[in-house]
């Protein structure tokens, strides 16, 4: 059977290899139509293959790309900060599984609107992607198409800018279908505007009173980047659909466990809020020492001790310059930090720009409308701060933080304590007379209330206990079975 054009020598012969299995185990003749088909078909089975290969990013058959990182200094930002944001830039390529080979950071007054940092500047960029063999330029602003356009024209290699970096690892990182369908959402809202430099290998105008598209093809027509905007807005309107189904899925199983105490785990990414989660609640989540190491939503039940439990959230990490689109479209697993009675603030406190840090959860958090909701502060990684001063004033500073480990287990039952006496409140004292037959109402007040006094008379159970207002409104709602109430 002759090798087929457009495949290598290995191609081909994985191509004859699987062609002869399949009639060895047909174990009869087979017509030379037949064997076409078969030969056809094992060419799409080994494209499907190698498309399978390419998009999974599977780093142990391939070496990391080299890439060298570009910033922007404008006003208002100094260039300690400007250096910082590069570096973090640098950690998303080595989640991305990019190796940075150099980093650049330019100074100017404003964006140059052809080439983001200056035509100079980009043409001293050609010399450093030949001298450190540069597959990759990573910006660490968000470029315009055209500003993309030009720079690949003049660089010849890939150009990336912050947004699709991490919507890159956004991809790789999903596994569940709500974060699939989040981030093909994002995707699809990042790539719109940028379609107008696609199809150039193409006639982008088909149909025509000048056409030469042959008969029946010629009139008005439309261009192929037409016709791709159309199949791109549908394909959003459909995943929005998606997610509004996802999310009043979510609403559901909320009120479902709506009985139970809510927090969450909101925080920069990379703070150890997984590891936290595992060391709380059990649960068996991926733990890695990388940005954005896990995205999926995650919500466990955890035991604070004194007969009392709580539902426990884990979100997606936050981040410097986090694309607008991509909260958008991670709002339905930011909602678990909505819904919460209680956010668990966690903050790397051994990282130096951590104030940044917690300064930019906020900002998040206000743009979800939940910055005004209750939330403690937890300072993880204790152990890895060595700086007393550093210390002083961050318990200086924020004097009501909670402070612990989450790798060594130091501080934990601080932690349990603190929501505990959160969850509490200001506790009152209830005298109440319940049916004999009220067996759940009764035996959840024995799970989670203090018993001061108890006594039976009839069918009834006459009990003074002592509970959280949270409970109380809970529990016994508009006063049922109440006789009296003090503080």
């Amino acid at each position: 059977m002759a090798f087929h054009p457009l495949y290598s020598y290995r191609d081909n012969h994985l191509i004859q290899v699987i062609s002869d299995w399949c009639v060895e185990e047909d174990r009869g003749p087979i017509s030379k139509a037949r064997l076409e088909r078969l030969h056809k078909f094992t060419i799409a089975y080994v494209h499907a293959l190698r498309d399978f290969f390419a998009m999974h990013d599977l780093k142990k058959e391939r070496a990391p790309e080299r890439g060298i990182l570009v910033g922007l200094a404008l006003p208002g930002v100094s260039l300690g900060e400007a250096r910082d944001t590069l570096d973090e830039l640098g950690l998303l390529a080595d989640t991305a599984g990019v190796e940075v080979a150099a980093q650049v950071l330019q100074e100017r007054q404003r964006r140059d609107p052809a080439y983001l940092i200056g035509r100079g500047k980009a043409e001293e960029l050609v010399q450093q992607v030949a001298e450190h063999h540069a597959e990759v330029v990573i910006f660490d602003e968000d470029l315009s198409p055209a500003q993309t356009r030009n720079l690949e024209t003049l660089l010849e290699v890939k150009i990336i800018d912050r947004s699709r970096l991490i919507l890159d690892i956004f991809a790789s990182r999903a596994k569940t279908r709500e974060a699939q369908t989040q981030v093909e959402l994002a995707q699809l809202i990042y790539m719109l505007p940028r379609l107008t430099r696609q199809w150039t290998h193409l006639s982008r105008q088909a149909g025509g009173t000048g056409g030469t598209g042959g008969v029946g093809t010629r009139g008005p027509g439309e261009t192929q980047l037409e016709v791709d905007r159309r199949t791109t807005h549908r394909r959003i309107i459909v995943l929005k659909h998606a997610l509004a189904r996802i999310a009043k899925q979510r609403e559901i199983a909320r009120k479902q466990r709506a009985d139970l105490f809510r927090a969450a785990l909101v925080g920069y990414t990379n703070a150890g809020k997984s590891t936290l989660m595992r060391a709380l609640s059990g649960a068996d989540v991926f733990i890695e020492n990388r940005l954005f190491a896990t995205l999926d939503s995650t919500t466990r039940r955890v035991s604070l001790g004194y007969n009392r439990d709580m539902l426990l959230s884990d979100t997606v990490g936050f981040i410097k310059k986090l694309p607008h689109h991509l909260v958008a479209s991670f709002h339905s697993t930011l909602e678990e930090a909505i819904g919460a009675d209680l956010m668990l603030h966690i903050v790397d406190a051994s990282h130096p720009s951590c104030e940044e840090h917690m300064s930019t959860v906020v900002a998040v958090l206000g743009e979800l409308n939940v910055a005004d909701r209750p939330t403690m502060m937890v300072f993880n990684k204790s152990d890895l701060l060595r700086d007393p001063a550093r210390r002083a004033h961050l318990a200086t500073t924020y004097p009501d933080a909670i402070w612990i480990s989450a790798e060594t287990g130091d501080g934990l039952d601080d932690l349990r304590w603190a929501i505990y006496n959160h969850l509490e409140g200001d506790r009152l004292t209830l005298q109440v007379q319940i049916p004999q037959r009220e067996g759940k109402l009764l035996s959840e007040l024995y799970r989670i209330g203090e018993i001061l006094h108890m006594d039976y008379k009839g069918n009834d159970v006459f009990m003074e206990v002592k509970l959280s207002q949270h409970n109380a409104r809970r529990l016994l709602p508009q006063g049922r079975y109440q006789s009296s109430v003090s503080k």
